[in-house]
């Protein structure tokens, strides 16, 4: 009954969501400072002298998610942060927006980032891009997301960029665009601010497996493809493990893989199911992984078996470990909602 709840609640949540779009866009137009959206309240826009009244607390509202994929957990604000996708490129540039939800799934900001409509965001200053996000990461105090430009129609290239965002102003702060590639599915972040992104690649029935890959990208933007075929196939999920090795999950079977940083396999491991999709990595070595096609949640115990703890998750995509309140979060994809499980 709770997930009912989120999902027909998510229509009213992205009313409210797509209002601010409404008001910017009866303004006129050039230049302006870039904003990023109140919690659910009045002013629905900032007030320049900071005046905010928020929302009664007998109010609940849940959803604001449209086609996430990924989440990300803000250490400082105790928040989910989620990208949604919006409608795809083929249909608009520029749609998508982050959403700030609490521990219980309600909505604390329907769109902080993105709350300007898609036509004015290039008049703001800075700029605002954020196309088709995939996976996020955050670290160092910015938010990092796979996004991408191009792709509008059949002829028009498609380019991966991973663009990052201030945590603390939401002011985009700069981007890795990696012309190789046509698109990032996940990201992974390291202390240094290195990036490690996987390209799912071919899926076909007679796959080219070099298109299978893993990516490095360093801070000063320099990309190279840091694994390559096999044994990652559709390479999904990607994680930092607690001695800095790099954990990918496949989503073409169950291979749980811990890559040294050098790009040496020195682990595989096994999901409960394939189709792997999420991954989230404890500071005790337990891994999660959830099956993006079969809909489970496997936990994997330092050299134990994998087990399955939750079933039938539609879309489980690339979760994220809420540490406020002890819990594993689930983008649930074209469901538009979260799915929610307390671990012990």
């Amino acid at each position: 009954m709770k997930l009912v709840a989120l999902v027909v609640a998510g229509a009213a949540a992205l009313v409210i969501g797509i209002a601010p779009s409404r008001t910017f866009a009866q303004q006129p137009p050039g230049p302006r400072p870039l904003v990023v959206g109140n919690r659910l309240g009045l002013p629905v826009e900032p007030a320049a002298d900071g005046a905010f009244a928020g929302i009664s607390s007998n109010v609940k509202v849940y959803g604001a998610i449209y086609s996430a994929e990924s989440c990300s957990y803000d250490t400082e604000r105790g928040l989910i942060v989620v990208p949604n996708r919006g409608v795809p490129q083929t249909v608009q540039v520029n749609n998508a927006w982050i959403s700030f939800i609490n521990h219980d799934g309600s909505v604390h900001t329907a769109r902080w980032i993105g709350v300007q409509n898609p036509a004015d965001r290039a008049n703001l200053t800075p700029p605002l891009v954020l196309n088709e996000p995939y996976g996020s990461d955050i670290a160092n105090g910015m938010l990092y997301v796979a996004d991408r430009d191009g792709g509008t129609t059949a002829t028009d290239t498609s380019v991966a960029v991973v663009r990052r965002f201030d945590m603390k102003t939401g002011a985009p702060a700069g981007e890795f665009r990696v012309a190789r590639s046509t698109w990032f599915n996940d990201i992974a972040v390291a202390a240094d601010g290195t990036v490690y992104a996987t390209q799912t690649g071919d899926r076909s029935a007679t796959p080219d497996a070099s298109t299978w890959q893993v990516w490095k990208i360093t801070p000063d933007g320099s990309a190279s493809i840091f694994v390559q075929g096999a044994p990652l196939r559709w390479p999904n999920g990607i994680a930092i493990d607690g001695q800095g090795n790099i954990v990918v999950v496949n989503s073409g079977d169950n291979a749980v893989l811990t890559f040294s940083r050098a790009g040496q396999l020195l682990k595989t491991e096994n999901a409960a199911q394939a189709g792997s999709d999420g991954l989230v990595i404890m500071r005790d070595g337990t891994k999660y992984v959830s099956s993006v096609f079969n809909g489970g949640v496997s936990r994997i115990r330092p050299g134990r078996p994998a087990e399955l703890i939750a079933r039938n998750i539609p879309s489980a995509a690339s979760m994220c470990y809420d540490a406020g309140a002890n819990q594993l979060v689930i983008p649930m994809n074209a469901n538009n909602a979260l799915a929610f499980i307390h671990i012990d």
